[in-house]
């Protein structure tokens, strides 16, 4: 089922935000395949806020790596590592990484050398990060924890719902 959405690009950060976050339920309730609910997620936001790259990595526990999962943007890292870059970060410690400057980042992995500046954001299931929300900015200092509130929305509902799609 095709879902149409409409967000004004004159709208602020925070009016986009607010727009979308009672819908995500429609956007993503009536399928079931988890991929598909991600890769419509990225290009929602992708498109809302016109970042650089959007996407997600996913947890291998069997190689105890990050994998690239669906994503909008350029070509992107395949495979992430422990201690290394800013989603690895936010898997190791199950917290929000908010970075205005990837420069400033000591171990920042640079998938492409446009990105300035990065939020990711953990997704939780169990006690256990199975992925992350990774958002990457063209534009230095263009995320914040305005961004972490609002996609507050989004990533309750992706925990609340990762264990029900297949």
């Amino acid at each position: 089922m095709a879902e149409t959405l409409a967000l004004a690009h004159e709208a602020s950060r925070e009016e986009r935000y607010e727009a979308l976050s009672t819908r995500w339920a429609a956007l993503l309730g009536a399928e079931s395949n988890r991929m598909a609910n991600l890769a419509n997620t990225a290009a929602v936001l992708k498109e809302a806020f016109d970042w650089h790259w959007v996407g997600f990595y996913l947890v291998d526990a069997y190689r105890d790596e990050l994998v690239l999962g669906p994503f909008q943007g350029p070509l992107a890292c395949t495979r992430l590592h422990h201690g290394r870059g800013v989603c690895a970060a936010a898997w190791d410690t199950a917290s929000v990484q908010v970075v205005p400057d990837v420069r400033k980042f000591d171990g920042h992995v640079a998938c492409s050398s446009l990105t300035e500046s990065e939020l990711v954001i953990p997704i939780v299931v169990a006690d256990l990060v199975v992925s992350v929300l990774d958002i990457d900015s063209s534009t230095r200092g263009d995320v914040s924890v305005a961004d972490v509130k609002g996609l507050a929305p989004l990533v309750r509902f992706l925990e609340n719902n990762w264990n029900s799609w297949e």
